[in-house]
Parts: C-alpha cells; sequence; structure tokens
C-alpha cells in the first residue's frame, strides 16, 4: 500500500510539475518582450531620419548603420554615415550589445554630436528595458522617469503605424508596432516592432514649465535591409537662406546669402546678423567668419572682426562645388569676453553645379517638344524638318 501510494505521489508531482512548466512556457510565448538591439543580425543595416532638440541645431539628419561584424567581445562594427545639410559626415561605430555607442570606434570629431543624438534617441528605452532585463510588450509600467515629476513609461496596446520604412520592413505602408508611452502636460510616444532591434517611429516632447513644450527628439525609420547599403552621396540639396542657429547662452546668429543659389567660380556676398535671446541686436561683436570645403580645408576667413550694430557683410569666392560649411566664432560682446565658454556655431551650405542636372532634364524636355512640334508642323505642310522633306498625306 505504501509503495503504491509513493508511486501515485512521484507520478502525480510530475504532473504537476509538467504542467506549470507548460504554462509557463505558453504563459512566456503570449507576452513577448523587447530591448534596444533585439533581433539584430550581421549584414544588418538601417536608416533613420532624427530630429533631436539638443544636437544639429534641430535640424534634421539621416543616419545609416551597418552591422559589419561582430568583435571577439560580442561588441558591434558599424560603418555609418551621417547626411545632413548637403554633407556625407563617415564614420565607424563600436556598439555594445545594448547599441550603446563604446570606446575604440572611429568617429571625426564634427560626426560626435549626430552620434550623441543616436544614443539619447534611438536607444533611449534601454534605459528601461536591456538585454539583460528585457520589459514585457504587455507590462503595465516599464518605470518612470524621475526628472519629470516620475511620470510612468508604459506599454498601451498595438497600434498600425504608418512610416516610411514600414515597406521594407513589413512589406506594407504600415507595421503592427507596441505604443510606449509618457505623459507630461502632453503625451510623448514612441513605437516599437517586437524583434526589430530599434524603435521604429517617435515624437517625444521636451519637459518645460511653460507650453507649449518643444520636441525633444522625432524620428522615423526610413530603410531597412540586408548587405551594405551604398554610400550618400551628398548631393541633397542644403536649405536656402536666412539660417538661424542659436549659441549656448541664447544669442541668435541668422546667416543670408547672395546669390540663393551659389555656383562654383562666383563671388557670394554673405550677411550676418547677431541678436540676443530677446531678438535685440547684439552691439560691438567681436568674432572670427571662416568658410571650409567638406574635407575642413579653409576656403576664406576672417579674423578679429568687429560687428558694430550687430549686423556684418563678407564676400567669399567659390571654386568648386559640393558641400562648405561656414563657421562662427563670437570672441567677445560688448568688450565682454564670452569666457571659457566658446560661442561657436556652424552653417551648412552647397555650392551646385553650374548647369545642374534638373535643368538639363527640363531643356532635354524642351528640345524633345520642340522637335516634336516642327515634325508635325512638316508632317502637315509638307515642307522639311529636323527629319527630312515629307509629302503631305
Amino acid at each position: 500500500m505504501g509503495r503504491e501510494f509513493l508511486t501515485f505521489a512521484l507520478v502525480t508531482s510530475v504532473l504537476v510539475f509538467g504542467t506549470l512548466n507548460m504554462m509557463n512556457s505558453a504563459f512566456a510565448q503570449t507576452t513577448p518582450e523587447w530591448y534596444p538591439g533585439e533581433g539584430i543580425r550581421q549584414g544588418m543595416y538601417v536608416k533613420y531620419s532624427i530630429e533631436h532638440y539638443d544636437f544639429n541645431e534641430r535640424q534634421p539628419y539621416v543616419i545609416s548603420l551597418y552591422f559589419q561584424e561582430q568583435d571577439q567581445d560580442g561588441n558591434w562594427i558599424v560603418p555609418t554615415y551621417v547626411e545632413t545639410n548637403g554633407r556625407v559626415l563617415q564614420g565607424t561605430l563600436k556598439l555594445s550589445d545594448t547599441m550603446s555607442p563604446l570606446l575604440g570606434g572611429e568617429v571625426p570629431e564634427e560626426m560626435r554630436q549626430f552620434i550623441s543624438g543616436y544614443q539619447s534617441s534611438l536607444t533611449w528605452l534601454d534605459a528601461f528595458t536591456t538585454i539583460s532585463a528585457p520589459q514585457s510588450l504587455t507590462s503595465g509600467s516599464w518605470g518612470k522617469i524621475a526628472s519629470i515629476g516620475g511620470s510612468e513609461v508604459k506599454p498601451a496596446g498595438t497600434q498600425q503605424v504608418t512610416f516610411a520604412g514600414a515597406q521594407s520592413l513589413c512589406g506594407a505602408p504600415s507595421c503592427d508596432a507596441t505604443l510606449v508611452t509618457w505623459h507630461k502636460g502632453v503625451d510623448s510616444n514612441v513605437w516599437v516592432v517586437n524583434g526589430f532591434p530599434f524603435p521604429v517611429k517617435a515624437e517625444t516632447f521636451a519637459d518645460v514649465t511653460t507650453p507649449p513644450a518643444p520636441i525633444q527628439y522625432r524620428f522615423e525609420l526610413l530603410e531597412t535591409g540586408t548587405g551594405q547599403p551604398p554610400a550618400p552621396t551628398g548631393t541633397g540639396q542644403a536649405s536656402g537662406p536666412p539660417l538661424e542657429r542659436t549659441t549656448t547662452d541664447g544669442s541668435r546668429l541668422i546667416l543670408t546669402w547672395d546669390p540663393v543659389d551659389i555656383q562654383p567660380n562666383s563671388t557670394v556676398n554673405f550677411g550676418l546678423e547677431l541678436r540676443d535671446a530677446n531678438n535685440s541686436p547684439l552691439n560691438n561683436v567681436a568674432y572670427d567668419f571662416t568658410v571650409k570645403d567638406a574635407n575642413g580645408q579653409i576656403i576664406q576667413e576672417f579674423n578679429d572682426e568687429l560687428a558694430q550694430s550687430g549686423t556684418a557683410a563678407h564676400q567669399v569666392t567659390f571654386n568648386s562645388t559640393g558641400p562648405k560649411t561656414v563657421t562662427v566664432t563670437v570672441n567677445s560682446v560688448g568688450s565682454q569676453p564670452t569666457g571659457q565658454i566658446i560661442q561657436t556655431t556652424d552653417f551648412n551650405i552647397v555650392v551646385v553645379p553650374e548647369f545642374p542636372i534638373s535643368a538639363a532634364i527640363l531643356s532635354a524636355a524642351v528640345i524633345g517638344l520642340v522637335v516634336v512640334i516642327m515634325r508635325v508642323k512638316g508632317l502637315r505642310t509638307g515642307r522639311s524638318n529636323l527629319f527630312g522633306t515629307e509629302g503631305a498625306p
């Protein structure tokens, strides 16, 4: 009797534990988890448009990441391109399994702000969910943001979300994605697709005491696929004048130029306005005005210039096409040095070809139309045209 009871107890235990294991497995399968870097694989690339309040003067830029290989420590070697205002910057990142940049990559100095923008936007959710402690996409809360009064970051269900790269990711104009959201005066939203390493879209707002809240960061997946993507050409059009930048102390620098379409072998008249945070002209501003090409070579520079009433003008001659950078460094205002923090800002412009491709296409279309008209006219009158003499029908 005792032996039969023991056998029965053992069998029952096995069945109970087996049932519990199956229930746990079923529960795990029905509660998907996500973290930055999930689903990353060798040979994969992603391309995003990013706009960030704290970087690149709030102008959108495009970043392309190609996950070429992993090193002996499991870190990713990632050739990276940044496209901004007609310029192309190139470097190689070393990323951890959480997609965070590590020391050991090769990133030029002028590219670092864009990588910082990448880290504080595309991978921002790694403060709440990581490969070592992933969060469920159906969890009631992922945690709180102490800096904005304890607002909860939490999944809020599945939505169909439209973004530029949905076709290459889902094969359709939109994808099923989980909305991750938090609220502080206004809703900030990030959408993630289970199994994809980065969020696919986001629109978040800065924490401010006086509304309306500005965009903190906004991004969107443009493209994803397998294989090394082609290098950007940098032939995109730069923004036209006026261009405005804000320095670290709130001063506004406004750049204009004439002619608007800058061509090689031409002289361009630049205008510069310097204003304070209240939009009043800054008087007696000592500054440097430097123009460089895409390789950092100085085209022309004006040092120790003085804008007595907050305006200045300079003439610069360009001999080649491509992206250029105008750098303005404010050394002092009203005879007061700016101190240890150097007020420097960049304006990105592009020198276009003398006869742009678009103009060539338009000219070809016009010529073609003229030929057609002349041919039709020749057929109707029986007179000679560009294709020979033809009689009337």
